[in-house]
């Protein structure tokens, strides 16, 4: 996986589909969330059918829902490995 430049901002990978892309943002926890958002609005904005923003399943819960939607996801990604689809 690697960077993608969209408009003024990077995202740090992309799912691509016959006819979608996806954007996909991964924040560690020491990472800034809003930043995060901001990456994933931007991706949006350009072209992607939807944006997923993924970090630790214990941060993902602590995040206010008001900004996700059906185009962009909170997935959360526990101890084991295993993603969650936090919200929606």
């Amino acid at each position: 996986m690697h960077s993608v430049k969209v408009g003024n901002a990077s995202i740090d990978g992309e799912v691509v589909g016959r006819r979608w892309k996806m954007a996909l943002e991964i924040k560690s926890t020491e990472d800034d969330i809003i930043r995060g958002i901001g990456q994933c609005t931007e991706a949006l904005a350009r072209g992607y059918q939807s944006a997923a923003l993924v970090t630790s399943v214990q941060r993902a819960k602590r995040i206010k829902t008001e900004v996700f939607h059906e185009h962009l996801v909170l997935l959360g990604i526990d101890a084991k490995g295993r993603v969650h689809q936090v919200y929606p």
